[in-house]
């Protein structure tokens, strides 16, 4: 037998077999950060040498595959990694392996891979290279993948013995597959995560390694001010009302309006009050780039008068920031007119600074632990848990609403969660054995530790406690939103972020106080999920999400937006008996928390951990 090679091939996975793979996003939707992912199987009897990267918004993927040594194997095999969606499953016997789709091949030296579309039926990220003649192969090549954090981005990793000289995969030996979710590598202890391979039975697979870090590209944002002196006068009764107006060049040599700054009244010399924008949107991270900038009379009719322009770059921009830099204002038709024309004035760069714009990955893995809690509605307006017509009632066949919300965000909330222990809570509900109405009792009927282990003992605890209490009233929600409030401003340095999910019928009864517990937790590092279920209007939940207007109570308003609501009902066909989209629920649900997690940290000057996420 001639020497063999192996290598791993990366795909994505859909949350459900019934879901096909995402598709890309709207351009008008942007992933929470950039990511890269590499990949690593050691084998039982070798030393870990490997490790995978990925990360939040673009991902990467490097591997390195490590296998364990069958007795009928050479140790001279190696490996190629795949990455897959799932809900295409490859079979577990050699060569019956078969992927969908026609990927383009790339070669480069020794190496070779598969790129294909996200839009085939099995979507390939990509295949690593082929390493020869080893056990524990340590992959180069690295998959860039967009991360969502609201979405369950699931990836299969498939692992396979190289002995053909094909390129298709279903003539190689199949080794091994890990599935993985992008969220427990990301969340996972500094972004390093360690998974068993399997698929293959009978036989142990070793196992595979995945490092995530988020790729940094373009997120610096500047701040300067700049003012100008003896500009032209354009107004006939008065002197000028200067504007700027920033543009960054294209590649086709156009400009793109990037900035506008304010206007300054009835002034020659003005000065504009210092203003900030992200490097990406001056010069789309090109610091030779061209950089125009207009400078502009105002006019009420909107017919503007141009006073001059002239051009620079961030790069010459960035060297003002230890002195002042002078350009002149130049008007092309004035100076073709007037031979003495000298200029229309000068424009002074008075202060420039740059700082990293952080991400909701800087701070996860700068060691920022996610720590989510969840509150149930067991209230009478939900119904008698015995009749089909309750929201809490579950047949044989399909789990009730409430039991629906939960495991749809849950799934998704359970990766971040590094302990995957949830404190789970019931509110207004009679409690054996006096009947004593409690809104905060905890369902694993352990006041010490209300704690459940992953969502699946949420599920059971809420399950148990539906049979041993009795459902009744009123809904109060500020007392559970004032207990994680509580537990928040214990650890306010930016170290721990809390998330309070609350699945509720929407009838409220104690607005006001719940208003003031939300006014007192916007100051904290928490948010509220509010999942409706059942066929109210749920007035009084929009009024609490605050998108619109901020909420305030008692003449105090909530420092940020910390509230997210989303009706289940959206979800559901017309029947009420399934759910369209888990994957879209839980998308919507969670889509703010990393903005939200954001504004607490910039309101707070907090940065992420450089030295945890080494």
């Amino acid at each position: 037998m001639g020497s063999l090679s192996r290598s791993i091939t990366v795909r994505p996975e859909t949350l459900l077999l019934s879901v096909p793979p995402r598709r890309p996003c709207p351009a008008t939707r942007l992933p929470h950060g950039c990511a890269q992912l590499s990949c690593a199987v050691p084998s039982p009897e070798s030393p870990r040498t490997g490790d995978t990267q990925g990360t939040h918004g673009r991902l990467g993927a490097h591997g390195r595959s490590h296998p364990a040594r069958s007795p009928q194997e050479p140790a001279g095999h190696g490996h190629l990694l795949q990455v897959r969606p799932s809900g295409h499953p490859l079979r577990a016997g050699h060569g019956e392996q078969r992927v969908e789709g026609a990927p383009g091949q790339l070669r480069w030296g020794g190496m070779w891979g598969d790129v294909a579309a996200l839009t085939e039926p099995s979507p390939q990220f990509g295949r690593t290279e082929v390493i020869d003649n080893t056990l524990n192969p340590d992959f180069v090549r690295k998959f860039v993948l967009d991360y969502y954090f609201e979405e369950k981005q699931n990836l299969r990793f498939d692992v396979y013995n190289v002995d053909s000289k094909s390129c298709s995969i279903y003539k190689q030996d199949f080794l091994g597959q890990a599935f993985v979710a992008l969220g427990e590598v990301i969340g996972s202890q500094r972004g390093r995560l360690e998974r068993a391979l399997t698929g293959v039975p009978g036989k142990r697979c070793g196992t595979i390694l995945l490092l995530a870090e988020e790729l940094s590209n373009c997120r610096d944002i500047v701040t300067m001010q700049l003012c100008a002196n003896k500009l032209d006068k354009k107004d006939f009764f008065g002197k000028s009302d200067p504007f700027l107006v920033f543009y960054r060049s294209n590649e086709d040599g156009t400009f793109t309006i990037c900035h506008k700054t304010e206007v300054v009244k009835n002034t020659l010399n003005p000065v504009w009050q210092p203003f900030t924008i992200p490097v990406r949107a001056l010069c789309n991270g090109d610091y030779d780039r061209t950089v125009k900038i207009d400078v502009y009379d105002w006019d009420r009719d909107g017919s503007h008068d141009f006073i001059g322009e002239f051009a620079t770059s961030y790069r010459e921009l960035s060297r003002a920031q230890s002195q002042f830099t002078v350009y002149e204002v130049l008007n092309p038709r004035k100076k073709c007119k007037k031979k003495k024309y000298v200029n229309s004035g000068t424009v002074t760069l008075l202060s420039f600074s740059v700082e990293s714009e952080f991400t909701f990955v800087d701070y996860i893995r700068g060691g920022t632990q996610l720590n989510f809690t969840v509150a149930i509605d067991f209230t009478a307006s939900n119904g008698l848990p015995s009749q089909p017509t309750s929201l809490h009632y579950a047949s044989p066949y399909q789990l009730s609403a409430y039991a629906l919300a939960l495991k749809a965000v849950g799934e998704i909330i359970q990766d971040y969660d590094s302990d995957k222990l949830f404190p789970a809570y019931g509110f207004g509900a009679k409690l054996p054995p006096d009947g004593k109405i409690s809104h905060q009792f905890p369902l694993n009927n352990n006041v010490d530790n209300p704690s459940c282990a992953g969502i699946e003992g949420v599920l059971e605890s809420y399950l148990q406690s539906l049979r041993t209490v009795q459902l009744y009233g009123p809904t109060n929600f500020a007392p559970v939103i004032n207990q994680v409030a509580g537990t928040a401003a214990q650890v306010t340095d930016g170290s721990q972020y809390h998330v309070l999910l609350i699945i509720t019928d929407g009838v409220i009864s104690d607005m006001m106080q719940t208003k003031e517990a939300i006014v007192t937790a916007s100051a904290l590092p928490m948010s509220i999920i509010i999942v409706g279920v059942g066929p109210a209007e749920f007035e009084a939940m929009e009024e609490l999400d605050g998108d619109e207007v901020r909420v305030s109570s008692r003449g105090r308003y909530a420092e940020r937006d910390i509230v997210q609501f989303v009706p289940f009902r959206d979800y559901v066909d017309e029947a009420g008996s399934q759910v369209r989209s888990m994957a879209r629920l839980a998308k919507d649900v969670l889509a703010e928390i990393p903005e939200q997690l954001l504004s607490y940290m910039r309101g707070r000057g907090i940065e992420p951990r450089r030295n945890a996420a080494q």
